[in-house]
């Protein structure tokens, strides 16, 4: 897969002129969906390592924007690379809930087989072999089998970030809603309602950047008012980290 850095060739785009802005000397690093493929990610955080090697900064932040587990061969490596610590030292890491963890959060808390089979269809079955659960064991028993520290990581996950003028969430936000008013279930899965707003996203917040994953498209999506990151690296295609500093966007991929 490649990598690539943000010297020479990175090609840097202009945020829209209305937008507020991250908070002076700061450089943010946005991570779109994983899904269980381990080595994108590794690439990833090699990229950001080269990255802040040949532009120092002092005040960098990685961002996780979910969906680390499902359909991938290796969710349980992915959760040990986000528990080992950040990418370079010195990093801060922000990482955020999907609605894959929060599926399979709920079938380890509700057990039944609805909440079950939901997540199974979307991707549960790479992620139970990831961690070397037989699927045929009953599920009451999944949460005992997982590595301690990896349920707890899952647990601990937040629904959105915000820096400057840059919210950070899964799958967006309810269009016209104050960011205090909006639902873990619009947090996690809205698509259609946010992705063709064209206008203000938060009342509260009109000069806000909403950065998300969750509904997969072929290049990073740059609008107005959001930034899509999920490129399917989960159904073949790359993985995408926005490199976002002042008034522009610039992008890795692996």
């Amino acid at each position: 897969m490649p990598r690539c850095g943000m010297q020479g060739s990175m090609i840097r785009h202009r945020l829209d002129p209305r937008l507020d802005g991250l908070p002076p000397g700061r450089r943010i690093y946005a991570v779109g969906d994983v899904h269980g493929y381990l080595e994108r990610l590794q690439r990833i955080h090699g990229a950001i390592r080269d990255d802040l090697q040949a532009r120092p900064c002092a005040d960098a932040v990685v961002v996780h924007l979910g969906d680390y587990i499902d359909r991938g061969p290796d969710s349980a490596g992915v959760i040990a690379l986000l528990l080992a610590g950040p990418p370079a030292p010195g990093v801060a890491v922000v990482n955020l809930c999907g609605n894959h963890e929060s599926l399979l959060l709920q079938a380890l808390d509700d057990g039944g087989p609805g909440a079950v089979d939901d997540w199974l269809r979307n991707g549960g079955l790479e992620t139970l072999r990831s961690w070397g659960i037989p699927s045929r064991s009953p599920a009451r028993d999944w949460a005992s089998r997982l590595p301690p520290g990896h349920l707890a990581f899952l647990r601990s996950l937040d629904l959105h970030w915000q820096s400057g003028a840059a919210l950070f969430v899964h799958a967006g936000v309810r269009p016209g809603v104050t960011l205090q008013r909006q639902t873990p279930d619009d947090m996690l899965w809205i698509r259609e309602d946010f992705l063709r707003w064209r206008g203000t996203m938060l009342p509260d917040q009109p000069g806000t950047l909403i950065v998300h994953g969750h509904t997969p498209a072929p290049k990073p999506e740059l609008r107005s008012n959001r930034l899509g990151l999920d490129t399917g690296a989960g159904r073949g295609g790359p993985l995408t980290c926005a490199v976002l500093e002042g008034t522009e966007a610039a992008f890795l991929q692996a």
